[in-house]
């Protein structure tokens, strides 16, 4: 059963996710605050968090950097915040989507699914399991980067784009495949999400992140990495 922590303080909108997503066969844990959210994503190890950014204790921005300092758990903002540099902000802090109030409930458990996906074992291709550069390493199989012998952590949705891009070296990937791949849409509206996962995974990942040498972007096209 995939495990799914609800961090909202209106509990008309909780009541209406609890019912909708234990009628799908999830289980759900509520939080009314942040201090209660990082209690019970600690005690209960959810699979997913739905995570509104407007908490009555703490700003939903400081609940993603407390579960980023220990944990790779997808994190679904939930959000009347409409602004451009709200969204960026919560996804520059590690958030892997961001569905703005009030949204239908078929889009939201569409977002689910593909959040859920995207921490699946996907078993990869035969000669793929290790892509090494001058910089890094990363291992497909074992879900892990390293850099200057040091483990790089990575968010759930940062790892997807970054596996796409390395079983496919040397090939432009498409805005809108990764955005279909990723996110399950492929609205152009989208691509600031992508800009801004690219631009994390460069400064992780890049030793000059400002002109980067694995992580290349094809103006107005799309991604391709470079070995």
């Amino acid at each position: 059963m995939t495990r799914v922590l609800v961090v909202e303080d209106d509990p008309q909108l909780v009541r209406a996710l609890v019912i909708n997503l234990q009628a799908r066969r999830y289980g759900i844990d509520a939080a009314p605050d942040g201090a209660t959210a990082l209690r019970l994503a600690a005690a209960r190890q959810p699979d997913v968090v739905l995570l509104d950014l407007g908490l009555p204790d703490m700003d939903g921005v400081d609940v993603i950097k407390a579960l980023r300092g220990w944990s790779r758990v997808p994190i679904l903002v939930l959000s009347a915040r409409q602004a451009s540099e709200e969204k960026v902000a919560a996804l520059d802090v590690g958030a892997d989507d961001y569905i703005t109030k009030p949204f239908s409930m078929n889009e939201l458990l569409a977002r689910l699914r593909a959040a859920v996906r995207r921490t699946e074992e996907v078993a990869p291709g035969p000669g793929t399991t290790l892509v090494e550069t001058a910089g890094f390493t990363i291992d497909l199989l074992a879900k892990k980067v390293t850099k200057a012998g040091q483990d790089v952590r990575l968010t759930p949705t940062e790892w997807h784009l970054l596996e796409i891009l390395v079983t496919s070296p040397g090939r432009l990937v498409t805005q809108k495949q990764l955005l279909q791949e990723v996110w399950g849409v492929s609205q152009s509206s989208k691509t600031n999400y992508l800009r801004v996962y690219m631009a994390q995974l460069r400064r992780k990942l890049e030793a000059d992140p400002a002109h980067p040498r694995h992580l290349i972007t094809e103006p107005g096209m799309g991604y391709r990495f470079e070995g």
